[in-house]
């Protein structure tokens, strides 16, 4: 019993290590990776919805919140509120994390990458301007 405890322990810190580690990426780098989101999704000061919709304070926002944005019923329903590890899991494979997504894009396979666009969204107040 006592090993299960160490070993619970140890994969709870990894966990939170790792998610904190992800939080603390790269906002110059992020804005670099960003650009294979663009074509779908905008940020910043006057960001509108597009085939995505806009990503301005979507750190600690509700999945499928954007008003005038057309989500799928599974987004809508998936009762996510973003936040870094939800964000890596997403970004990661959509279609694993929210199953019915209309989201086409096929995920960031790379770690680095998905903890460097989560700093630089996570760099948006929900007007746009940087935080």
């Amino acid at each position: 019993m006592r090993n299960v405890l160490k070993v619970a322990a140890f994969a709870t810190a990894f966990a939170v290590t790792t998610v904190a580690a992800r939080a603390d990426g790269d906002v110059e780098a992020g804005k670099n990776v960003f650009k294979k989101c663009h074509a779908c999704h905008n940020v910043g000061e006057g960001a509108k919805n597009s085939v995505g919709p806009m990503l301005n304070g979507i750190v600690g926002r509700k999945a499928g919140s954007v008003e005038g944005y057309a989500y799928s019923e599974a987004n809508k329903g998936s009762g996510i509120t973003w936040d870094a590890a939800t964000l890596d899991d997403y970004l990661k494979d959509p279609k694993a994390k929210v199953a019915g997504t209309k989201m086409m894009f096929p995920g960031l396979p790379n770690d680095k990458d998905r903890a460097d666009v989560i700093a630089y969204l996570g760099s948006f107040g929900p007007d746009g301007k940087p935080k």
